[in-house]
């Protein structure tokens, strides 16, 4: 029997937390657990209720999502963070804080919902216009960059399989893109983590866009 995944959802706006619940409600596989409005009490209620999957805001009064971010993680929560145009300059630094993934508020609710699955099971998620938006950011304030000493250990397939990783392809795309089976994505992507030293595929976009390597 599969047990359901536990999510909770931490927005400051009632009417936001209601139609997200009433989404998340019509999957099968998927309890809303908990709700908070504000990053501390989301804190609080995530230990109370252990969820699987946090569903956080970034604007909130008080103690906001980014700043509740490394403790929900710490607490053993993928979080999934969702966001809007205007908040380019904190996706960096989710990342950094470990969100497991990044989808806009405008997203269709099929795909809020795939997006849970996705970071439930260990995966990333990095929509392809939050990755475009990052493009531009990285572009925009970048200045001259030298070779990461990791980018020379890269295959030429590998070196492919981080650049779609970049643009937000999910692993199923870039097998398609590459005309390859998706068992062999996945191999590629766990060789691209080691030789870049780090725990995910969102570490390892980050890494690309700081060097300037995605770029190149």
């Amino acid at each position: 029997m599969t047990t359901d995944l536990r999510v909770m959802v931490v927005d400051d706006e009632a009417i936001i937390r209601h139609g997200l619940r009433l989404i998340l409600d019509r999957a099968e596989d998927i309890s809303v657990v908990g709700e908070a409005a504000d990053g501390l009490e989301a804190i609080a209620v995530a230990r109370q209720v252990q969820p699987d999957v946090v569903l956080l805001d970034v604007r909130m009064p008080g103690v906001d999502g980014l700043q509740a971010l490394p403790g929900l993680v710490a607490l053993g929560a993928k979080v999934l963070v969702l966001t809007t145009y205007d908040v380019d300059a904190n996706i960096h630094r989710g990342f950094r804080e470990g969100a497991s993934g990044f989808l806009l508020k405008t997203a269709h609710p099929d795909d809020l919902v795939h997006g849970i699955r996705v970071v439930a099971r260990g995966d990333a998620l990095l929509e392809p216009l939050v990755a475009r938006r990052l493009i531009e950011k990285f572009t925009e304030s970048s200045g001259p960059h030298v070779a990461p000493p990791w980018a020379a250990q890269l295959s030429v397939r590998e070196a492919e399989v981080l650049r779609l990783m970049a643009r937000g392809l999910a692993n199923s795309e870039i097998a398609a893109a590459m005309h390859v089976a998706e068992t062999t994505v996945k191999t590629h992507v766990a060789h691209v983590l080691t030789k870049l030293g780090v725990r995910d595929r969102l570490q390892a976009v980050v890494a690309a866009y700081e060097t300037g390597w995605v770029a190149s």
